[in-house]
């Protein structure tokens, strides 16, 4: 295996396991770090697969925008950081289902027979740039998800700020 085959390697586990440390967190805060580890182990796998436009919107808008917003609204809301109750009814169902589906992933990787052929180069020609463009004003494309996903965001940038004055009100 190629170094870079490696790097691919150690970033995935490190996104996976700092995934898992994230929805493990007993603290609203430390989840928020785990969920920064994870997205800069997404940024450095699209690095490796020499995607570098889609690794410098991975660093500026979910690490530099959502995950601040999600930093602000935790700070903001000042809600207690500590978790209720670390399991609930349907936790163990939930585990199994996760474990049956971890278990097909793993056989359909461990059966696929393409896992052995080499990458083929893209090209000169190939700008995923262009696109990346070209999908998101395409009507067909990805602008109505585009354009969802920052009114979510946008409502919840509201709520959180509704939130915070109201608990302001509160305290006077």
């Amino acid at each position: 295996m190629s170094a870079l085959q490696w790097v691919f390697i150690i970033a995935s586990l490190i996104t996976v396991g700092a995934a898992v440390m994230m929805v493990a967190s007993h603290r609203m805060m430390h989840a928020a770090l785990w969920l920064a580890v994870a997205l800069l182990g997404v940024a450095v796998i699209f690095v490796t697969l020499e995607a570098s436009f889609f690794a410098v919107v991975q660093l500026l808008v979910y690490i530099g925008a959502i995950l601040i917003l999600i930093v602000f609204a935790i700070m903001l809301t000042q809600r207690s950081t500590e978790a209720g109750s670390r399991l609930n009814s349907l936790a163990w169902g939930a585990a199994g289902v996760a474990g049956v589906i971890w278990t097909a992933l793993t056989y359909v990787f461990i059966r696929w027979v393409v896992s052995g052929t080499p990458m083929q180069e893209l090209g000169a020609s190939f700008d995923d740039v262009v696109l990346l463009g070209k999908a998101l004003v395409d009507a067909e494309g990805f602008a109505v998800p585009f354009e969802v996903a920052s009114v979510l965001l946008l409502a919840a940038l509201i709520g959180a700020v509704y939130i915070a004055f109201e608990r302001k009100g509160e305290g006077s």
